[in-house]
């Protein structure tokens, strides 16, 4: 039995690193919002999936407003944003049922293709949580308390993106656990429960978007596939 895919997108934060007033999610590439971009990637992968942003409570009225004035989704669920990433999706979680398959996305990585969605909800489907992982290219150091710093070996390293997905009675569960810092991303949190946790080969196209520089290769990204 095929399970109904959700998809979590987490949109709590602010322009602090971008140097704008504007929270970084509603900045615009491409004439359109990055959340909205990074929306519309799941929605062409699968017209019937889920949606869920969460989103700080200064932002909903806005997001509100801008998918009424524009068109641009009317089915979707807000959930407020919490105090870390964690109780934002744990918030969100509230919403989805179990025997769900439940995808966790920043909201800020808009370059995730149908392609690269259709084979990652299908790994899902086969175990109970993946997570896309790209090989780490750049030279590596581990910085110590004296200033000086080691080399180390980048083959043993990975880059954790997302979407992450799992299944959502097993994430719900996980959700449960209180609070730790140990928590860096949803997969810590699905294994801190007992829960198996699956790579799968990211695309080094699928950036986030956090500084200034970023979001002019975004635009350059952009302009690129048009």
């Amino acid at each position: 039995m095929d399970r109904q895919k959700y998809v979590i997108v987490t949109a709590g934060g602010s322009g602090t690193r971008m140097h704008s007033d504007v929270p970084k999610q509603f900045l615009e590439i491409g004439g359109k919002p990055i959340l909205r971009q990074t929306i519309e990637r799941f929605l062409e992968y699968d017209p019937q999936i889920r949606v869920i942003v969460t989103l700080p409570s200064a932002s909903k009225e806005m997001w509100k407003d801008y998918c009424a004035s524009t068109g641009f989704i009317e089915r979707y669920t807000i959930a407020t944003g919490g105090i870390t990433r964690f109780h934002s999706v744990r918030n969100a979680l509230r919403y989805v049922p179990d025997g769900a398959l439940v995808a966790v996305h920043d909201g800020v990585r808009p370059f995730v293709t149908k392609e690269f969605l259709s084979g990652i909800f299908e790994a899902a489907s086969r175990c109970e949580g993946v997570i896309p992982v790209i090989p780490a290219v750049d030279s590596m150091r581990e910085t110590g308390r004296d200033g000086l710093s080691l080399p180390v070996d980048r083959s043993r390293f990975v880059m954790v993106q997302t979407p992450q997905i799992f299944r959502s009675e097993m994430l719900r569960k996980a959700y449960s656990q209180a609070y730790s810092t140990s928590f860096t991303d949803d997969a810590s949190v699905f294994e801190a429960a007992g829960f198996k946790v699956s790579v799968y080969d990211g695309l080094r196209m699928n950036i986030k978007i956090t500084t200034p520089d970023d979001l002019l290769i975004a635009e350059a990204m952009l302009g690129s596939r048009l």
